[in-house]
């Protein structure tokens, strides 16, 4: 797959997911958003948890991973290090299907579905916090990337402030702006990436403007 396509599969995820969560939540009269964690909609007890977790967790997770590959392309190819952190991105995205191919059974938080579930779940955004982390400062070395540093950097952080709002007893909320931050960061490294491989962006691997002849 061409990287202007990867890059597009990624600005659309965010979409797909938001969607997919509208739809599902509201088959579900039941469903309160301020209470219940999103992987509720595909525990072993919700109606039509398969739909969810296929929908909703396997097919973005894929999608991400396919981020990372195209990231470690995009970088390795530029003959920048970039392996380690495009694999913790592919991690991300894996360990995200993980979590939709094991639902957490509400009922027995020690079941190994359950574990196995929380593994997928917290590993996926340990590993996105890996990547987002690290990858900035490799987008810094590239013209065509070096606008996307920052933000991308600024919606990891962000990411990791919600945590304060589980500690305040707003655990669902706080769980909902920190997936809105992870899938905002895979928009906009997919626009990056669609961007940096249009014909209207020239590949330069430097940061740094090239000087005019004759200046002193």
């Amino acid at each position: 797959m061409s990287q202007k396509k990867i890059g597009l599969v990624a600005i659309v995820t965010p979409a797909w997911f938001l969607t997919v969560y509208l739809v599902m939540s509201a088959m579900r009269p039941d469903y309160v958003h301020t209470d219940q964690a999103i992987s509720e909609l595909g525990s072993l007890d919700a109606p039509n948890l398969w739909a969810w977790n296929v929908l909703g967790y396997i097919l973005p997770g894929l999608a991400i991973a396919l981020l990372g590959i195209g990231l470690r392309r995009e970088f390795v190819g530029r003959g920048l290090p970039a392996t380690a952190p495009a694999m913790a991105l592919v991690a991300a995205g894996l360990l995200m299907a993980l979590s939709g191919a094991f639902p957490a059974n509400m009922t027995d938080f020690k079941s190994t579905t359950t574990l196995l579930h929380s593994v997928g779940s917290f590993g996926c955004y340990i590993a996105f916090l890996v990547a987002g982390f690290w990858l900035p400062s490799l987008f810094r070395k590239v013209n065509s990337w070096h606008w996307a540093a920052t933000p991308s950097l600024a919606l990891v952080i962000a990411s990791i402030a919600t945590g304060f709002l589980r500690f305040a007893g707003m655990a669902s909320i706080g769980q909902r702006i920190t997936f809105l931050c992870f899938f905002l960061w895979v928009a906009l490294v997919g626009w990056a990436l669609w961007r940096a491989n249009s014909s209207s962006v020239p590949p330069n691997n430097s940061s740094k403007p090239t000087p005019l002849r004759g200046a002193a």
